[in-house]
């Protein structure tokens, strides 16, 4: 059985080593969000599941027809996201689900086929599978198959996914290619708790059923100064969070802080800078961004904990070569998980971790 991850989100802890006492192999580097998306804006210190707990909290006081439902929801979720939802909004809106994922998809499709907000909650990724046939089969396809008489475009489907140091192979995936392969869906990936609160609230408003993957890892071990109020950040937008001219390293969720870290290696190894790139969403993404940065650097590094084969990085770098072939100086790099199923013990060596990812832009650059 999975334990809940429990750090406290002082920024004094979370400034020291301490911070990793309950979470084992953390094979990363936290990087706060220290832009803000407004400056004026007053702001609060969250980790990301209270991040995600603030755009459940705004969405169901200003949306009466806004439900939240899954396996746990009403205690507040194996995570604790939706805490305290139930006791201030009522059963009838906050409420448990039996143990179906496929029952939850179609209970959500439902609802909001008939108008109402429909936030469902997976309680892992990995369980998502036997939901799949009702979000590719049904929610994906509802509009284009009843001639825009039905749509799901205000169901959200919530799920933690990747690594968490001790999930093994049944609570550590990251589906996101599958998902990413679908027409009529879309996919974001958030990197903290300020892309984790913008990004939900985007999908609950978006006019197309959304699917955000939330890296469990981070729901405790990532602290941000988030706006108070109600944002959104857009869907199909990537961000460049470090600015750079020699390589391009592009990534999503919990990978763009191994990256950032990676950034910082190569700067002081071999004197070379690197441009970060932050995808945030899967499906649709930002090919502008990426070729744009692409053609200045000469030279892309893809990076994700999914295995390789098929794995999202593929469509990134086949976009990559298509379109900007004439400008690359060296092969594009992907950086991985391995085509295994995610191991338990070996889970350091199964994850793209920063040495990986050093290794992979020093061999582009010395192409």
């Amino acid at each position: 059985m999975i334990r809940t991850i429990i750090v406290r989100t002082s920024r004094k802890l979370l400034e020291s080593t301490a911070r990793r006492k309950h979470v084992r192999n953390v094979h990363f580097k936290f990087y706060p969000d220290t832009r803000p998306l407004i400056p004026e804006r007053e702001t609060e210190t969250l980790n990301m599941c209270q991040a995600v707990n603030k755009a459940l909290d705004i969405t169901l006081e200003k949306d009466p027809s806004a439900v939240i439902f899954g396996e746990d929801v009403a205690f507040g979720g194996v995570f604790r996201c939706t805490l305290g939802l139930q006791h201030r909004y009522g059963a009838d809106r906050v409420f448990n689900t039996p143990l179906s994922e496929q029952g939850i998809a179609g209970f959500g499709i439902g609802l909001a086929n008939v108008g109402a907000t429909a936030i469902a909650e997976i309680q892992f990724a990995d369980y998502i599978f036997p939901a799949f046939d009702q979000l590719v089969n049904e929610a994906a396809k509802v509009r284009y198959r009843s001639g825009g008489v039905f749509d799901c475009g205000k169901l959200t489907v919530r799920a933690p996914c990747s690594a968490v140091g001790h999930g093994g192979l049944y609570h550590s995936q990251s589906p996101e290619a599958y998902f990413a392969h679908t027409p009529g869906l879309k996919v974001v990936i958030p990197r903290g708790p300020v892309q984790a609160k913008g990004l939900l609230l985007s999908c609950i408003e978006e006019p197309d059923p959304c699917i955000i993957f939330e890296p469990k890892i981070l729901y405790r071990t990532a602290v941000d100064e988030v706006p108070v109020d109600h944002y959104k950040i857009e869907i199909g937008k990537g961000e460049i969070v470090r600015e750079g001219k020699d390589v391009t390293l592009i990534g999503w969720g919990t990978q763009v802080h191994v990256l950032l870290e990676v950034a910082t290696l190569v700067e002081e190894k071999l004197g070379a800078s690197c441009e970060v790139i932050d995808l945030l969403s899967i499906l649709p993404w930002d090919t502008q961004l990426v070729c744009k940065s692409v053609r200045k650097t000469g030279r892309a590094v893809v990076a994700h904990e999914a295995p390789r084969t098929n794995g999202f990085g593929a469509e990134v770098a086949a976009r990559i070569q298509e379109e900007c072939f004439l400008h690359l100086e060296a092969p594009v790099k992907r950086v991985t998980g391995w085509d295994t199923p995610f191991p338990h013990v070996f889970e350091p060596f199964y994850l793209p971790d920063k040495w990986r990812c050093f290794a992979a832009v020093k061999s582009s650059l010395d192409y």
